[in-house]
């Protein structure tokens, strides 16, 4: 058995990755780490939560984390094979593949043109995970289901999320699903998706000098505070339509 840190580190050793880049690659998956949390993992410092360890075997292109930790997967059908035994095996796996006749064929379903009189239709991602209007959820980026919407209504949108709570009422209500442009910054009095401290939320956002809070449309929720300092937070995006009129007043 092997530990975690051990692990990472062969791996980001075998492709030529620094700290810094190891920190890099899993912020672009939204993980905010910088290279003293690589180390920290590696040496044994601190322990590596399994969501980010998985991102981490993705991008360093580690085949099978509980070979590596167990030092054998029983589920695994090479597991039981040499190294010299693994390759034939890989190398038949490849000869079945490359002929199509034993590739697994690839299911496309077709999306016809809309019928005359009828609103054009667009795909697009609606996460499974819903975004709290009240104490927050957490928004995993890896789960969603392709829907069809109307063309017009999506315009301008990347994505969509099901709303769980009532504090964005009266605009938004439990359960409603909005339209979201995903995009990195906010201006002051824009209404966002937002990740805190790993909890998803859809809020006002208020920054100005009195400092950064994620506000409520209704009243009886209190704004919550953001603190650069020592709270993950980052934006997934603007949510592309509401009514002006209530966010005004």
């Amino acid at each position: 058995m092997d530990n975690i840190g051990a692990i990472i580190t062969s791996y980001r050793k075998k492709a030529h990755m620094s700290q810094i880049e190891l920190a890099e690659k899993l912020q672009e998956y939204g993980i905010e780490v910088s290279s003293k949390s690589v180390s920290a993992w590696e040496t044994g410092r601190n322990e590596i939560s399994a969501r980010v360890f998985l991102h981490a075997c993705r991008i360093l292109g580690i085949p099978d984390c509980l070979e590596e930790y167990f030092g054998s997967n029983p589920n695994d059908p090479l597991a039981m094979l040499n190294e010299e035994g693994k390759q034939k095996a890989l190398s038949y796996i490849d000869l079945l593949i490359h002929p199509t006749s034993y590739a697994r064929e690839s299911k496309v379903i077709p999306y016809p043109a809309a019928p005359a009189g009828k609103p054009s239709m667009t795909r697009m991602r609606l996460y499974d995970a819903r975004v709290s209007a009240g104490c927050g959820n957490f928004l995993d980026s890896d789960y969603y289901t392709t829907i069809e919407v109307p063309s017009g209504e999506a315009k301008g949108a990347d994505f969509a999320v099901t709303i769980s709570g009532d504090s964005m009422e009266p605009v938004f209500h439990d359960h409603d699903m909005v339209y979201v442009h995903q995009q990195e910054t906010l201006d002051d009095g824009e209404i966002g998706i937002f990740s805190l401290n790993d909890n998803a939320y859809i809020k006002k956002l208020k920054n100005d000098s009195s400092g950064t809070f994620l506000i409520s449309l209704n009243q009886k929720y209190k704004p919550i505070p953001v603190h650069p300092d020592r709270d993950s937070f980052r934006i997934f995006g603007k949510v592309c339509r509401y009514d002006r009129s209530v966010f005004g007043q």
